[in-house]
């Protein structure tokens, strides 16, 4: 499922429920200091509203804010370097290719004749001028568990883990609903109150009436201001609640429901895999809302004054279509990963994830196939604020068999860090675990394209694995003799430390303070991806 979707849920319901000078350790690494650990960060200011749209592009040391040091990357060490285009593979929801701040910046296949209904590079997709769209029409789809229960008992230990899970999951979605219908009728009173349909927290202490419903609303909106920060729109942010909430009942959780039956296909027969269409962006552009995000993460045309900016900038976007708004299918995603790297991507981003693969092995083989051709794929973490090292909290795909031992070497996790250096610095909402996530990136309050010329910010570990992936694109692009596995340990090597202490996962109890534990059950590393340091041992170990 895209990680947008459990990320929105999880997030909100924590910002309802949570009471509705730098000092530097540094080496030598060729002719530039290698940026380590600081000891202790104060914020000097505010973020400001401009710092905040590119927040995840800034300095630790210089801006006081945990980015990537993607600026400091392009003005101290790659100003006069020209480096190699570079496909990055977007395996998502679609990718809005007409986007204004995405142009210049999409895969053409070259070797196919637009329009003309043939398969002209016989690769057995006609017209795959920019990608491929697995899905066709479809838009809705079951979570996995769900696809599980439908099929019946067979008495497996799957089922019985499916069925448990789908239980909880729906109940919890009816208490969801509950939520949003209370949160949208609070809304609705401000509304009325204000005469307006957008507003901000200054205008509720505009309002003067004693009405005690009115009162009762006021407190509680105030509560999520408070809690959400200075970019919450209420009009949007809680019809998207809304959206999804209704969303997984009527298609995510609906076991009457068949959201595959539109493609056409076999889903448990890989050798059933000439379907879909190459309309990239699905048969709703706005739908593909979560890929468009992604690939701007990665691809924003930098310094053009649109939007955000982009961490790579000699990338060319593939976009392949395989993430519905509910769990992708294991077919569609080893497919997908295939096509990628036939047409040439040396990284593939997938932010992506779901608790249950019963076809992971075609997904294994796949990933195998990447790992032979010299492919690096980046995957994010998951949202459920889950240590995804313990059995019951598996986030598919990955990249071992047992959850402990790696059957190979080009596979990447990412969790999500937000923009404040401290105990809070890893999000909520961020899986963790020791063995089965690498490193850490921004994925808080992400500032990127959404189809139609519109930009938006989004956050997830969905955000945090595209900023991984363009700054292992950047090291592609200007180091192109590394390897897949290679570029994996510069990311996870030169990383910043997170600090000596951290909270992970969401506080189960608002009521009390949340327990910080050592960074170092974090991830394999305690670090969070530095663009910056990641050049530099680029250099380092190609002049090996």
């Amino acid at each position: 499922m895209s990680h947008i979707k459990p990320l929105k849920l999880s997030a909100f319901a924590l910002l309802v429920l949570a009471g509705c000078s730098a000092t530097l350790q540094a080496q030598s690494s060729t002719s530039k200091e290698f940026i380590k650990a600081p000891l202790a960060v104060v914020k000097k200011a505010p973020v400001s509203e401009n710092e905040l749209k590119r927040w995840s592009h800034l300095d630790l040391i210089k801006d006081s804010i945990p980015g990537m040091s993607v600026d400091r990357a392009y003005a101290e060490l790659l100003q006069g370097k020209k480096g190699q285009k570079v496909i990055v593979g977007i395996v998502d929801s679609g990718v809005d290719i007409e986007h204004e701040d995405l142009q210049g910046m999409i895969w053409t296949n070259t070797k196919e004749i637009p329009g003309n209904g043939i398969d002209d590079d016989k690769n057995g997709f006609i017209d795959d001028v920019h990608g491929w769209n697995f899905l066709g029409d479809a838009v809705h789809e079951n979570l996995e568990m769900t696809r599980i229960v439908k099929k019946g008992d067979d008495g497996s230990a799957q089922y019985k883990e499916a069925l448990a899970q789908y239980t909880e999951k729906y109940e919890k979605a009816l208490k969801d609903k509950q939520q949003v219908d209370f949160l949208l009728e609070v809304h609705a009173t401000i509304k009325k109150e204000l005469n307006k349909t957008t507003y901000k927290v200054e205008d509720l202490s505009t309002i003067t009436s004693t009405d005690p419903k009115v009162l009762q609303s006021k407190n509680i909106m105030t509560q999520i201001f408070g809690n959400a920060g200075p970019t919450f729109d209420p009009e949007a942010e809680l019809g998207e609640y809304k959206e999804q909430v209704y969303d997984q009942l009527e298609y995510n959780l609906n076991k009457e429901f068949d959201g595959r039956k539109i493609v056409g296909d076999n889903p448990d027969d890989i050798k059933n895999n000439r379907y879909g269409n190459n309309v990239v962006f699905g048969p709703d552009k706005e739908k593909a809302l979560h890929g468009t995000h992604v690939a701007g993460i990665i691809a924003q045309v930098r310094g053009n004054n649109l939007g955000g900016d982009g961490v790579a900038n000699n990338v060319e976007i593939l976009t392949v279509r395989a993430v519905p708004d509910g769990d992708e299918y294991d077919k569609d995603i080893a497919l997908a990963i295939r096509y990628a790297v036939d047409n040439g991507a040396k990284v593939i981003n997938g932010s992506f994830g779901k608790s249950f693969s019963p076809q992971k092995k075609w997904v294994y083989e796949a990933i195998k196939y990447a790992a032979k051709k010299d492919v690096l794929i980046v995957h994010a973490a998951g949202n459920d604020g889950y240590n995804i090292d313990e059995t019951k909290n598996i986030n598919y795909p990955n990249d071992s068999e047992d959850n402990v031992k790696e059957f190979t070497d080009n596979v990447i996790t990412i969790g999500a860090i937000n923009k404040q250096y401290g105990e809070t610095v890893v999000a909520p909402f961020s899986n963790f675990g020791k063995i089965n996530v690498d490193v850490f990136a921004p994925g808080e309050e992400i500032y990127a394209t959404v189809p139609n010329n519109k930009y938006k910010y989004l956050q997830g570990t969905s955000m945090a694995s595209p900023n991984a992936a363009g700054v292992a694109a950047l090291i592609r692009s200007y180091y192109p003799k590394l390897k897949a596995s290679q570029v994996k340990n510069i990311l996870m090597d030169s990383g910043v430390a997170l600090p000596s202490k951290v909270i992970l996962g969401e506080n189960p109890n608002p009521d009390q303070q949340p327990v910080a534990v050592s960074s170092v059950e974090s991830s394999k590393t305690a670090k969070m991806v530095n663009a910056y340091n990641a050049l530099i041992l680029a250099e380092k170990m190609s002049k090996k």
